[in-house]
């Protein structure tokens, strides 16, 4: 019998949070100063989709800063012993939060939508034209920062996302203004106010399920367990595989276990195979294989 495992670059420096946080860092600064910009004038023009807007840009200013505090913890040594894994699942946590950030958005400007369906309410355009324009602006500044990144990490992603729907949503502060400016009808602040927030509850709903696909330990995206499976069984050697197990630590560290069966096959030559195959073929940089000459034992295992 033997086992063995597999690395690639792993730490700080193929942790692909840790290196895009200077994206994260800038995006958390153009985005901040504008909220408070965003925030007063919606006061004083009294617009929900400037309002709504803003809003959103607080829960960007939140779920930036957690996602740079989860890229710190990521890459911090564990001294406790305890964490044999690392702290890297900090990153989709966070990620976790944004997704809950962009649904109470969403639901504060849908609630608020309805609640001033009918109502008489003024509303001042050249404002909404103004710090639309300028947040759609802001938002583009931060949209380069964060595409780079949003590639390969899911922290970094959930940023761009929430900075896509902010975009969005400057759009909408600009499409309202000008509704509003040429028919007189406050009822367009607050129709737009809605479409935002449809289209913001959407993309959290999109990012959750990639989160929580995590959380759940499901197999990473694009890899599926039969045809790796498949894979390791045509190994030279190798007569049978079963306890197959793949999952995604974070983004772009995905891990397998695994037990070979491989009676009349050296050891070493199967493990260096397998492993090879799962990091060459699927991605798979961190992977632990045990090798056996009998799996009667594993199927006595009752899970």
């Amino acid at each position: 019998m033997g086992a063995g495992h597999g690395h690639g670059a792993g730490g700080a420096a193929g942790h692909a949070g840790g290196r895009h946080r200077w994206r994260l860092a800038l995006a958390f600064a153009v985005v901040g100063t504008f909220f408070v910009v965003e925030l007063v004038a919606g006061l004083v023009a009294d617009s929900l989709a400037l309002l709504s807007d803003a809003g959103h840009m607080a829960a960007d200013v939140v779920a930036l800063g957690a996602a740079l505090a989860a890229t710190r913890i990521a890459v911090r040594p564990d001294r406790t012993g305890l964490r044999t894994y690392g702290s890297y699942r900090a990153e989709v946590l966070a990620s976790g939060l944004t997704v809950l950030l962009m649904l109470g958005a969403a639901a504060y400007v849908g609630i608020e939508a309805v609640r001033r369906a009918g109502e008489a309410v003024a509303v001042a355009a050249t404002p909404m034209l103004v710090v639309g324009a300028l947040g759609l602006l802001a938002n583009l500044v931060a949209l380069v920062l964060l595409r780079g990144g949003a590639g390969e990490s899911i922290n970094v992603r959930g940023a761009y996302l929430e900075v896509v729907a902010d975009t969005v949503g400057s759009v909408g502060v600009l499409v309202a203004g000008v509704l509003v400016a040429r028919t007189g009808e406050p009822v367009w602040d607050t129709l737009v106010a809605g479409a935002i927030a449809l289209f913001v509850a959407v993309r959290a709903v999109l990012l959750g399920r990639e989160v929580l696909a995590v959380l759940g330990q499901h197999a990473p995206a694009g890899m599926v367990p039969a045809e790796v499976e498949e894979a390791l069984a045509a190994v030279p050697g190798v007569e049978e595989v079963h306890d197959l197990h793949l999952w995604t630590l974070t983004s772009g560290m995905h891990v397998a276990t695994a037990h070979l069966v491989a009676a009349a096959a050296p050891a070493d030559s199967v493990l260096g195979a397998a492993r090879t195959l799962l990091l060459e073929r699927f991605g798979v940089e961190h992977a632990t294989l045990q090798v056996e000459t009998d799996a009667s034992e594993c199927r006595e295992v009752s899970w």
